[in-house]
């Protein structure tokens, strides 16, 4: 099994290497007069490829100690004739489209609700009450995404970010069997950190988006279970609503940009709260996701989840840009995630 997984990495990386528009090396930089030096300085902060840079802004470029402005316009300047960093048509982007790749959630019904599978170069956002498997969910993604899948999705490597201490590796055993994988293969193509402050979580993605870089193609998917729970306790009150929203709003599009510069899925688990001045309005149900409209514009897709009879959950398409509103129903058994037995 173990030699299967390195096998499908090995034939990801050339595909990878194929692609020139998706993951041009920083260092290609050298042929166009920029310093070792200074692309070791940028690699120090998690830009890593051609497209980062252009991700970045001047200014927080000029920020990285030991670049001046001349230095970042030159950088710019040659970062922009290596990149299409213009306009392109339609149908060019289409065909730039076709390496998107989904993942299963381990429920068929829940997959064909998401178009097949959560989506690469996207992030994805579940959020609900406690219990309503949103945890349960991540580790099935766990396990799912070292499969291969359809329309020749090969499989690979996960990072898992985990803020509430919620993350089991014995879980992911229980999973591996339901799918019949060996438990050792899973385990070693998960790559855990725990988070304990939402800076701590920030400087984590720049490892993330360095580990990315580094093992080119091999990983497949980032889970950040929850994305808002060290903002909630980090700043506090309405004083600090401001700069929270603000910090959120930078990890958030940090996350797309990795999305889109490595070709990866990003899965985001988020909580809820209770609105106490919904009842004045008669709202049907006062309770709403956490992190306000600066997080329902940075997801891609937001599925809402609901607990439903016993094991059963029942997922809606809150908000995306290609779903319509519907509703799934899956369980949560000892394997993870499955489609609900009637």
């Amino acid at each position: 099994m173990k030699a299967a997984e390195d096998q499908v990495v090995e034939e990801d990386t050339g595909f990878q290497d194929d692609e020139e528009s998706f993951f041009q090396d920083i260092d290609l930089l050298q042929k166009h007069g920029i310093n070792m030096a200074d692309i070791k300085k940028m690699k120090l902060v998690g830009i890593c490829t051609v497209k980062g840079i252009q991700m970045t802004t001047r200014k927080a470029l000029c920020n990285i100690k030991g670049l001046s402005e001349a230095k970042v316009e030159k950088i710019k300047e040659a970062a922009g004739k290596m990149l299409n960093v213009g306009f392109q048509t339609a149908f060019e982007y289409s065909s730039k489209r076709k390496q998107v790749f989904n993942i299963t959630t381990g429920s068929l019904e829940f997959d064909k609700l998401l178009g097949g599978g959560i989506e690469s170069m996207a992030i994805t956002e579940a959020f609900g009450e406690f219990r309503t498997g949103k945890t349960q969910l991540s580790h099935t993604f766990c396990v799912t995404a070292q499969l291969p899948g359809e329309n020749g999705y090969s499989g690979g490597k996960v990072v898992f970010i985990d803020t509430e201490n919620t993350f089991r590796p014995d879980r992911l055993k229980d999973i591996a069997d339901r799918f019949n994988v060996d438990h050792s293969a899973v385990l070693d193509n998960v790559l855990y950190a725990r988070a304990y402050t939402s800076e701590h979580q920030m400087e984590l993605l720049d490892f993330v988006a360095a580990k990315f870089h580094e093992e080119g193609g091999v990983f497949k998917l980032l889970i950040i279970d929850s994305i808002m729970a060290l903002f909630r306790v980090d700043f506090s009150g309405r004083g600090e609503l401001a700069e929270r929203q603000q910090k959120l709003a930078q990890m958030l599009s940090r996350l797309q940009k990795i999305s889109e510069e490595y070709n990866v899925a990003v899965f985001v688990t988020n909580q809820m709260t209770a609105d106490p001045g919904a009842g004045m309005s008669f709202q049907a149900d006062p309770k709403k996701p956490i992190g306000g409209h600066i997080l329902a514009h940075a997801s891609t897709t937001r599925i809402s989840l609901r607990k439903g009879r016993a094991e059963m959950r029942i997922a809606k398409i809150f908000d995306s840009p290609d779903m319509p509103e519907s509703e799934a129903t899956f369980a949560i058994c000892a394997g993870g995630v499955s489609d609900a037995k009637e």
